[in-house]
Protein backbone atom coordinates (compact mmCIF):
# COMPACT_ATOMS: atom_id res chain seq x y z
CA UNK A 1 0.00 0.00 0.00
CA UNK A 2 1.25 3.48 -0.90
CA UNK A 3 1.22 6.02 1.89
CA UNK A 4 -0.39 8.39 -0.62
CA UNK A 5 -3.53 6.25 -0.55
CA UNK A 6 -3.62 5.42 3.18
CA UNK A 7 -7.01 5.54 4.85
CA UNK A 8 -8.22 5.38 8.42
CA UNK A 9 -10.10 2.10 8.86
CA UNK A 10 -12.82 1.88 11.50
CA UNK A 11 -14.65 -1.23 10.28
CA UNK A 12 -12.92 -4.61 10.29
CA UNK A 13 -13.68 -8.07 8.94
CA UNK A 14 -13.90 -11.10 11.20
CA UNK A 15 -10.60 -12.43 9.83
CA UNK A 16 -8.11 -12.98 12.64
CA UNK A 17 -4.83 -11.06 12.94
CA UNK A 18 -2.47 -13.92 13.72
CA UNK A 19 -0.02 -13.79 16.61
CA UNK A 20 2.73 -14.63 14.13
CA UNK A 21 2.00 -11.62 11.92
CA UNK A 22 1.50 -9.25 14.83
CA UNK A 23 4.71 -10.32 16.55
CA UNK A 24 6.60 -9.95 13.27
CA UNK A 25 5.33 -6.39 12.86
CA UNK A 26 6.05 -5.49 16.49
CA UNK A 27 9.58 -6.84 16.12
CA UNK A 28 10.30 -5.09 12.83
CA UNK A 29 9.02 -1.77 14.15
CA UNK A 30 11.73 -1.84 16.82
CA UNK A 31 14.23 -0.86 14.11
CA UNK A 32 12.82 2.66 14.27
CA UNK A 33 14.84 5.58 15.65
CA UNK A 34 15.18 5.71 19.44
CA UNK A 35 16.91 8.02 21.93
CA UNK A 36 20.21 6.58 23.13
CA UNK A 37 19.14 3.15 21.81
CA UNK A 38 17.06 2.76 24.99
CA UNK A 39 13.73 1.93 23.28
CA UNK A 40 11.66 3.89 25.78
CA UNK A 41 8.32 2.30 24.92
CA UNK A 42 6.12 -0.67 25.68
CA UNK A 43 3.10 -2.02 23.79
CA UNK A 44 0.06 -3.49 25.54
CA UNK A 45 -1.79 -5.88 23.22
CA UNK A 46 -5.51 -6.24 23.96
CA UNK A 47 -7.37 -9.04 22.20
CA UNK A 48 -9.97 -10.13 24.76
CA UNK A 49 -13.44 -8.63 24.56
CA UNK A 50 -13.32 -7.96 28.28
CA UNK A 51 -10.10 -6.03 27.92
CA UNK A 52 -11.47 -3.94 25.05
CA UNK A 53 -14.58 -3.11 27.04
CA UNK A 54 -12.43 -1.89 29.93
CA UNK A 55 -10.65 0.46 27.55
CA UNK A 56 -13.74 1.67 25.71
CA UNK A 57 -14.91 4.35 28.21
CA UNK A 58 -11.53 6.10 28.05
CA UNK A 59 -11.98 6.35 24.28
CA UNK A 60 -15.55 7.70 24.52
CA UNK A 61 -16.96 4.30 23.48
CA UNK A 62 -15.88 4.66 19.87
CA UNK A 63 -17.19 1.42 18.33
CA UNK A 64 -13.91 0.30 16.75
CA UNK A 65 -12.37 -0.11 20.20
CA UNK A 66 -14.58 -3.11 20.97
CA UNK A 67 -15.04 -4.29 17.38
CA UNK A 68 -11.42 -4.38 16.18
CA UNK A 69 -9.63 -7.74 16.51
CA UNK A 70 -6.66 -6.06 18.19
CA UNK A 71 -6.18 -2.89 20.22
CA UNK A 72 -2.62 -1.71 20.80
CA UNK A 73 -1.78 0.81 23.52
CA UNK A 74 1.71 2.22 23.06
CA UNK A 75 3.25 3.61 26.23
CA UNK A 76 6.12 5.88 27.09
CA UNK A 77 8.12 3.60 29.36
CA UNK A 78 11.01 4.57 31.63
CA UNK A 79 10.14 1.85 34.17
CA UNK A 80 12.05 -0.90 32.37
CA UNK A 81 15.15 1.28 31.92
CA UNK A 82 14.95 2.32 35.56
CA UNK A 83 14.78 -1.31 36.72
CA UNK A 84 17.77 -2.17 34.54
CA UNK A 85 19.74 0.72 36.04
CA UNK A 86 18.84 -0.22 39.61
CA UNK A 87 19.94 -3.81 39.09
CA UNK A 88 23.27 -2.72 37.58
CA UNK A 89 24.47 -0.38 40.34
CA UNK A 90 23.45 2.70 38.32
CA UNK A 91 21.51 5.72 39.56
CA UNK A 92 18.44 6.48 37.40
CA UNK A 93 16.92 9.95 37.40
CA UNK A 94 13.94 9.67 35.10
CA UNK A 95 11.12 10.91 37.35
CA UNK A 96 10.78 14.21 35.49
CA UNK A 97 8.99 15.85 32.58
CA UNK A 98 11.96 15.75 30.19
CA UNK A 99 12.15 11.99 30.59
CA UNK A 100 8.44 11.72 29.80
CA UNK A 101 8.90 13.76 26.63
CA UNK A 102 11.85 11.62 25.56
CA UNK A 103 9.93 8.41 26.18
CA UNK A 104 6.79 9.77 24.51
CA UNK A 105 8.83 10.72 21.43
CA UNK A 106 10.31 7.22 21.31
CA UNK A 107 6.85 5.69 21.66
CA UNK A 108 5.34 7.81 18.90
CA UNK A 109 8.22 7.11 16.52
CA UNK A 110 7.66 3.40 17.17
CA UNK A 111 3.92 3.84 16.63
CA UNK A 112 4.34 5.47 13.24
CA UNK A 113 6.79 2.83 12.04
CA UNK A 114 4.44 0.08 13.23
CA UNK A 115 1.53 1.70 11.41
CA UNK A 116 3.47 1.87 8.13
CA UNK A 117 4.53 -1.77 8.41
CA UNK A 118 1.01 -2.94 9.30
CA UNK A 119 -0.60 -1.07 6.42
CA UNK A 120 2.04 -2.41 4.05
CA UNK A 121 0.98 -5.90 5.17
CA UNK A 122 -2.62 -5.06 4.22
CA UNK A 123 -3.98 -4.37 7.69
CA UNK A 124 -6.29 -1.47 8.45
CA UNK A 125 -5.70 0.90 11.34
CA UNK A 126 -7.30 3.71 13.27
CA UNK A 127 -5.17 6.03 15.39
CA UNK A 128 -7.22 7.10 18.42
CA UNK A 129 -6.55 10.69 19.40
CA UNK A 130 -8.33 10.13 22.71
CA UNK A 131 -5.47 8.39 24.55
CA UNK A 132 -4.23 11.54 26.29
CA UNK A 133 -7.72 12.87 27.03
CA UNK A 134 -8.43 10.46 29.88
CA UNK A 135 -5.19 8.63 30.63
CA UNK A 136 -6.05 7.53 34.17
CA UNK A 137 -8.73 4.96 33.19
CA UNK A 138 -6.28 3.49 30.67
CA UNK A 139 -3.55 3.35 33.30
CA UNK A 140 -5.90 1.51 35.64
CA UNK A 141 -7.29 -0.85 33.00
CA UNK A 142 -3.80 -1.87 31.86
CA UNK A 143 -2.26 -1.80 35.36
CA UNK A 144 0.56 0.51 34.28
CA UNK A 145 3.22 1.08 36.96
CA UNK A 146 4.95 4.37 37.70
CA UNK A 147 7.06 5.80 34.87
CA UNK A 148 4.81 4.14 32.27
CA UNK A 149 2.27 6.33 30.48
CA UNK A 150 -0.10 5.69 27.52
CA UNK A 151 0.52 8.00 24.58
CA UNK A 152 -1.10 6.28 21.57
CA UNK A 153 -3.77 3.71 20.82
CA UNK A 154 -4.19 1.85 17.53
CA UNK A 155 -7.11 -0.36 16.54
CA UNK A 156 -6.05 -3.00 14.03
CA UNK A 157 -7.68 -5.56 11.77
CA UNK A 158 -8.32 -6.55 8.19
CA UNK A 159 -10.32 -3.76 6.47
CA UNK A 160 -14.03 -4.14 5.86
CA UNK A 161 -14.40 -0.74 4.20
CA UNK A 162 -12.64 1.60 1.81
CA UNK A 163 -13.47 5.14 2.89
CA UNK A 164 -12.54 8.10 0.70
CA UNK A 165 -9.18 9.77 1.11
CA UNK A 166 -9.22 12.74 3.47
CA UNK A 167 -7.82 16.09 2.40
CA UNK A 168 -4.39 17.39 3.40
CA UNK A 169 -2.93 20.90 3.57
CA UNK A 170 -0.41 21.82 0.85
CA UNK A 171 3.24 21.18 1.63
CA UNK A 172 4.04 24.89 1.56
CA UNK A 173 1.76 25.41 4.57
CA UNK A 174 4.01 23.44 6.93
CA UNK A 175 7.50 23.52 5.38
CA UNK A 176 9.58 26.61 6.24
CA UNK A 177 12.92 27.57 4.71
CA UNK A 178 15.64 28.45 7.24
CA UNK A 179 13.30 30.14 9.76
CA UNK A 180 9.63 30.02 10.66
CA UNK A 181 7.43 32.33 8.60
CA UNK A 182 4.11 33.50 10.01
CA UNK A 183 1.31 32.99 7.48
CA UNK A 184 -0.31 36.10 6.08
CA UNK A 185 -4.07 36.38 5.56
CA UNK A 186 -3.44 35.61 1.90
CA UNK A 187 -1.46 32.52 2.91
CA UNK A 188 -4.31 31.32 5.12
CA UNK A 189 -6.76 31.75 2.25
CA UNK A 190 -4.47 29.77 -0.04
CA UNK A 191 -3.79 27.01 2.48
CA UNK A 192 -7.30 26.54 3.84
CA UNK A 193 -9.52 27.73 0.98
CA UNK A 194 -9.53 24.39 -0.87
CA UNK A 195 -10.31 22.52 2.37
CA UNK A 196 -13.17 24.89 3.18
CA UNK A 197 -14.55 24.53 -0.36
CA UNK A 198 -14.87 20.76 -0.23
CA UNK A 199 -18.56 19.74 -0.37
CA UNK A 200 -18.18 17.40 2.62
CA UNK A 201 -16.70 20.21 4.72
CA UNK A 202 -19.38 22.65 3.66
CA UNK A 203 -21.94 20.05 4.72
CA UNK A 204 -20.05 19.64 7.99
CA UNK A 205 -20.46 23.37 8.61
CA UNK A 206 -24.16 23.22 7.78
CA UNK A 207 -24.79 20.28 10.10
CA UNK A 208 -22.99 21.97 12.97
CA UNK A 209 -24.75 25.30 12.37
CA UNK A 210 -21.53 27.30 12.37
CA UNK A 211 -20.43 30.11 10.08
CA UNK A 212 -17.01 28.65 9.27
CA UNK A 213 -15.18 25.34 9.34
CA UNK A 214 -12.67 26.74 11.84
CA UNK A 215 -15.47 27.40 14.35
CA UNK A 216 -16.22 23.68 14.49
CA UNK A 217 -12.69 23.03 15.74
CA UNK A 218 -12.64 25.92 18.22
CA UNK A 219 -16.23 26.00 19.49
CA UNK A 220 -17.40 22.38 19.24
CA UNK A 221 -14.69 19.75 18.82
CA UNK A 222 -11.70 21.17 20.71
CA UNK A 223 -13.11 23.82 23.00
CA UNK A 224 -10.86 25.79 25.31
CA UNK A 225 -12.80 24.65 28.37
CA UNK A 226 -12.41 20.99 27.35
CA UNK A 227 -8.73 21.47 26.61
CA UNK A 228 -8.17 23.02 30.02
CA UNK A 229 -10.06 20.25 31.82
CA UNK A 230 -8.20 17.49 30.00
CA UNK A 231 -4.90 19.29 30.54
CA UNK A 232 -5.58 19.21 34.27
CA UNK A 233 -6.39 15.48 34.11
CA UNK A 234 -3.22 14.87 32.12
CA UNK A 235 -1.15 16.80 34.65
CA UNK A 236 -2.64 14.79 37.51
CA UNK A 237 -1.99 11.49 35.75
CA UNK A 238 1.61 12.41 34.92
CA UNK A 239 2.12 13.32 38.55
CA UNK A 240 0.64 10.04 39.76
CA UNK A 241 2.84 8.08 37.35
CA UNK A 242 5.95 9.80 38.67
CA UNK A 243 6.88 12.04 35.75
CA UNK A 244 6.06 15.32 37.53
Amino acid sequence: MSILTRRTIRRYSTREVSDELLNELLTQAARTQTMGNLQLYSVIVTRSQQGKERLAPAHFHQPMVTQAPVVLTICADFRRTTEWALQRQAHPGYDNFLSFLNAATDALLYTQTLCCLAEDAGLGLCYLGTTLYQPQPIIEALQLPKLVFPVATITMGWPDEQPPLTDRLPTESFVHSETYHLPTPADIDRYYGPKEALPENQEFVRQNKTATLAQIFTDIRYKQSDNETMSSLLHDALTAQGFL
